[in-house]
């Protein structure tokens, strides 16, 4: 069942998902090349490469589904094209932790996100919670390693 709700991401991420694809599209060649040449050694009940091509054939074609389905439902946003006071997708955020020690984060896509790079999916638990907060909200978030708190101290959109 296929969903037609859009899916938000950067241009930055976009276009990794397109190198991908091309990269995906690049290998089918040679996976089929690797199954004709394990037919070719006879019978196929026992043949251990031409399982292993077929497995990789069957995974590199659904990966390659996945990936036209969101760029299919691509929406692509420019953080520098929005504004406001409340905290939206592709906005860089300045929290203050229990210490008062400043963390940036900036939401992004969910195949962008890299939380040492300070990129957080708009879907991750801490995502969700910042979406539509405003400078001074505090929020309270429950992680596997206990409760954690936070000040909205800056919200910018670069």
């Amino acid at each position: 069942m296929a969903s037609f709700e859009k899916y938000p991401m950067l241009a930055e991420g976009y276009e990794k998902l397109m190198t991908d694809l091309k990269r995906l599209r690049d290998e089918r060649p040679m996976i089929v090349d690797a199954i004709e040449e394990a037919r070719a050694h006879g019978d196929l009940s026992e043949n251990a490469e031409y399982h292993a091509a077929k497995e990789r054939q069957g995974q590199v074609e659904a990966a390659i589904s996945e990936i036209e389905d969101k760029i299919g439902r691509a929406q692509i946003i420019d953080p520098s094209t929005l504004s406001g006071d409340k905290i939206v997708f592709g906005a860089t955020v300045t929290l203050l932790d229990d210490d008062d020690k400043p963390v940036r984060y900036q939401l992004v896509g969910e195949t962008e996100a890299d939380a040492k790079a300070g990129r957080i999916s708009y879907n991750s638990p801490l995502g969700r919670a910042l979406i539509g907060r405003v400078v001074d909200d505090e929020i309270e978030l429950t992680v596997p390693s206990g409760d954690k708190y936070y000040l909205v101290s800056k919200i910018e959109f670069i």
